[in-house]
C-alpha cells in the first residue's frame, strides 16, 4: 500500500507590509529527493553529522526560506520578517554559514553583512551515513517536515482572502501499487516540478505576473503485512 499527496500554495509576499515591489514568480521545489529546494546538502559518508544537526531547528529552516525567496539577506532584514530578534537571527545566521548552507555576500557595501544560499537544492537521504549521521539526518527532516506542516497551515488559514485561483490545494490518495508503478509515480511528480525549477534559480525567468508558489509532494509506501 502506498501513500501520495501533493500539496500547492502561494506565498503572502514579505515585503508587502513596506511597499516594497515583490519580485514576481518565485517558485519553490520540493519533494522526496529534494526536500528543500532552497540549497544542496550532499550527503555521503564522511559527512559531519554535525553539520546535519545544524537543520534540527525551525528558525533556521525559515532563515533558508526567507534567504531563499529574497536572494540575499541581511540579519536585521531577517528579524523583520520572521518576527525575530537581529541577535537570535545573526546568530543561526552564523550557525548556517559555519556549516557551508549559506555564505556572505562579497563585495557588498553596507553596515550589515547580506548572506545568500551556496546553492538551490538539499537532499537529506541517508544514504552512506553512519548510525549518528542517519540519527542526525532524522533529526533534520524530522523538524523540516514539522516547518513545512506549519507553513500549510498558514497559509491555508488565510486561503478565505484570496482570490480562488491563488487559494492553496492540499489532497492525498492511498493506492496499491507495483514497486514499478511507485518509482514511476514518484519520477512523474519530480518531473513536474523539476519544470519550473529554473524559476527559482534565475530571476530572469520568472513571469511577471507570478507570485512565489510553494509545491511539494511525499510519497510514502506501508510497511510489509505481518506474516503469521
Amino acid at each position: 500500500m502506498y501513500r501520495i499527496s501533493y500539496m500547492i500554495e502561494f506565498r503572502p509576499y514579505a515585503g508587502a507590509a513596506q511597499g516594497v515591489k515583490p519580485r514576481p514568480g518565485i517558485i519553490k521545489i520540493s519533494c522526496t529527493r529534494y526536500l528543500a529546494k532552497d540549497i544542496l546538502l550532499l550527503v555521503a559518508g564522511g559527512i559531519d553529522p554535525k553539520a546535519l544537526r545544524a537543520l534540527a531547528h525551525p528558525l533556521r529552516w525559515k532563515l533558508i526560506d526567507l534567504i531563499g525567496s529574497e536572494t540575499t539577506a541581511t540579519a536585521t532584514r531577517c528579524a523583520n520578517v520572521l518576527g525575530e530578534s537581529v541577535a537570535s537571527c545573526s546568530y543561526h545566521l552564523g550557525i548556517l554559514a559555519k556549516y557551508g548552507y549559506i555564505e556572505g555576500v562579497p563585495e557588498r557595501g553596507g553596515r550589515e553583512k547580506p548572506w545568500r544560499l551556496t546553492s538551490p537544492r538539499q537532499d537529506l537521504r541517508p544514504l552512506g551515513l553512519d548510525v549518528e549521521g542517519e540519527l542526525a539526518a532524522e533529526a533534520a527532516l524530522e523538524v523540516f517536515l514539522d516547518h513545512e506542516t506549519e507553513r500549510t497551515k498558514s497559509r491555508i488559514r488565510r486561503a478565505g482572502i484570496e482570490p480562488e485561483p491563488w487559494q492553496p490545494t492540499v489532497s492525498g490518495a492511498t493506492t496499491w501499487l507495483t514497486e514499478a508503478e511507485f518509482v514511476a509515480v514518484k519520477q512523474q511528480l519530480t518531473d513536474i516540478l523539476e519544470q519550473f525549477s529554473a524559476r527559482a534559480e534565475d530571476a530572469s525567468q520568472r513571469p511577471d505576473a507570478g507570485r512565489e508558489v510553494r509545491l511539494f509532494f511525499a510519497a510514502s509506501a506501508a510497511p510489509p503485512p505481518r506474516t503469521s
